[in-house]
């Protein structure tokens, strides 16, 4: 098991889904020290509250990733609060519908600056500090399958998402010397709350979609939140070594497969 004792960590989207799944493995593995960022204030207490009550100390930064400015200041809160950060995760997205033809240039601008501008100045902070303070630290961005393709009407958000693949390899060759480690996750189609609400919203979903829909995978199920956060968990840690710049697939569909 990783070993997270000394490990000091800012999740953004860490209120819920897979955010709050790395909080907690985090936390179980010995983690004390962790600010998760959100923009709801409720979410963001309840899942202070939960962490707190596994011992560690947890903090809550309510904060809009689309903004260049509040992506960086998270990282300067945590730190301010904490006194440095050696762990950073990328999970907070906006997954905004939109295909070639009927994408928007605001919807497009929205996309781009939550899920790859904002990480990309997250990213830069964190690794300013651990530069600046001359200590090892390790990052995470979480992707999506989509970076190979993804479904027509995700046209803007697969496109985000394959920005922040990109800089997820560029920023661990321009690191390493530092002994910061960059690695990412293309998550497949998973069960989170935010799941939840996005098939609602956008494909007129009922209960019991989630059902119907795992019934139809190779394995029955959806990726599980839980799942990915072990190997969140693994790529932050001392335990994966010289690990940087891998951008690892997470899903029961491989890409580049046909049907035979």
């Amino acid at each position: 098991m990783p070993d997270h004792s000394k490990t000091i960590a800012l999740i953004t989207g860490g209120a819920q889904g897979l955010g709050l799944a790395v909080a907690e493995r985090l936390v179980a593995e010995g983690c004390t020290q962790l600010a998760i960022v959100g923009r709801s204030e409720a979410k963001g207490a309840a899942a202070v509250a939960a962490l707190q009550a596994r011992g560690a100390e947890a903090v809550f930064i309510k904060a809009d990733l689309g903004d260049v400015a509040q992506a960086r200041g998270i990282v300067d809160q945590a730190i301010g609060h904490f006194g440095r950060l050696n762990a950073l995760v990328n999970a907070a997205a906006a997954t905004d519908r939109g295909s070639i033809l009927d994408t928007s240039p605001e919807a497009w601008e929205n996309l781009m600056n939550i899920n790859a501008r904002g990480p990309f100045f997250a990213l830069q902070r964190f690794a300013q500090g651990a530069v600046a303070a001359g200590h090892p630290a390790s990052a995470v961005n979480i992707l999506s399958m989509v970076v190979h393709c993804g479904q027509s009407f995700l046209a803007p958000y697969s496109a985000s998402k394959a920005a922040l693949a990109n800089v997820t390899k560029n920023a661990a060759q321009a690191l390493r010397g530092h002994r910061i480690r960059v690695n990412a996750i293309n998550c497949g189609w998973m069960d989170t709350p935010g799941e939840d609400e996005t098939q609602r919203k956008y494909h007129g979903a009922t209960d019991g979609w989630l059902a119907a829909a795992e019934a139809a995978q190779p394995m029955r199920m959806l990726v599980k939140p839980a799942h990915v956060a072990e190997l969140v968990s693994y790529m932050l840690s001392p335990a994966s070594g010289v690990m940087t710049g891998a951008v690892v697939d997470f899903d029961q569909n491989v890409a580049g497969a046909y049907p035979e």
